[in-house]
């Protein structure tokens, strides 16, 4: 019998490039899928999902809005754990209060909301991010560990116009403080920049950036970050559920690299393509620090090495014409 045969689990913003890959796996494991999207019959977001394997069995597509209360109930009604992954992901926002603040916080409270009706439920698996980890007045160099213990700092990310960031910081901190006054399992997953294979038909903004070394951009950004798999963050999602002493939040990070190194595998995996030959800026490149893998290997996660990763996502934008070579 299959992990999660007769069990009923809601994902929400499932159309999504990690929520995606979660309903597959889910799917996969032999559960019964509650899908959240805006537009149930929008076929350009929701196609994907309605072919993947088991979907005709056991996905069901729910219409719900993160800024209306409410708008979760019937979708979290019945089931034992929800994956809680809506929230917006984008650079430049125009207006960051409307297009990034509101529904990451308001949307994550409002699902929280509806759990705190549902008598089934065991958990639920929030989607943060690293994002709300390490984004502080703490140095980062070689010899510092970030970790679970990490938070970002609200003043540093508004300091900084970091308006993503702070979206993710409060959001994870106001579901902390909601789950513990009303009694809910809460576990966090805190990614650090997903990329991999898209099963989505549009462009997110972590492949964005991958797309722009591979799409004849001539400089490389100065920035030093954590990357991980979609496919090992859409599984630790699962575990964290299915493991019952998982608790509180795990950073998912396969490998701190600066964007050169990452130019570097693009170079030995696509010798003959043009990449980027210099960076964005003249000064010292920002520095590699570490990430402790610790308790997310308490998880049974097993990472995809970078390397692979990004020629998955390569190969990805390929095949979805989003870059031809």
């Amino acid at each position: 019998m299959s992990t999660g045969a007769g069990q009923v689990v809601c994902v929400t913003g499932a159309s999504g490039y990690i929520a995606s890959w979660v309903v597959k796996f889910l799917l996969e494991r032999g559960y019964t899928v509650k899908a959240t999207v805006r537009d149930p019959n929008n076929s350009s977001k929701v196609d994907h999902l309605l072919n993947l394997d088991g979907a005709k069995e056991r996905l069901h597509l729910v219409k719900a809005n993160l800024l209306e209360e409410g708008s979760f109930d019937s979708a979290v009604e019945g089931v034992h754990a929800v994956f809680h992954t809506a929230s917006p992901f984008f650079n430049n926002a125009k207006d960051p209060q409307t297009e990034l603040l509101d529904p990451a916080l308001k949307g994550t409270l409002n699902v929280l909301k509806s759990c705190v009706k549902s008598p089934t439920l065991k958990r639920v698996v929030l989607t943060s991010s690293v994002a709300a980890v390490s984004f502080n007045y703490r140095p980062k160099t070689p010899d510092v560990v970030v970790d679970e213990t990490w938070y970002s700092d609200p003043e540093y990310c508004k300091e900084n116009g970091l308006w993503y960031n702070l979206s993710k910081t409060l959001a994870e901190d106001a579901a902390w403080k909601f789950a513990k006054e009303n009694n809910i399992d809460l576990v966090t997953m805190n990614p650090a920049l997903v990329v991999g294979p898209l099963l989505q038909p549009e462009l997110n903004t972590s492949s964005a950036m991958v797309l722009s070394l591979v799409d004849g951009s001539p400089t490389f950004g100065n920035v030093t970050l954590g990357w991980v798999d979609v496919r090992d963050v859409a599984m630790a999602h699962i575990l964290a559920y299915e493991s019952a002493s998982a608790n509180g939040r795990y950073v998912l990070v396969e490998r701190v690299a600066h964007f050169s190194d990452v130019v570097k595998f693009l170079r030995d995996l696509y010798p003959t393509l043009q990449l980027p030959e210099k960076c964005v800026d003249d000064k010292p490149y920002d520095p590699i620090f570490q990430v402790s893998k610790e308790k997310a290997k308490s998880l049974g996660i097993e990472y995809i090495p970078l390397e692979v990763s990004i020629k998955d996502t390569v190969e990805s934008l390929k095949e979805k014409n989003f870059v031809k070579f």
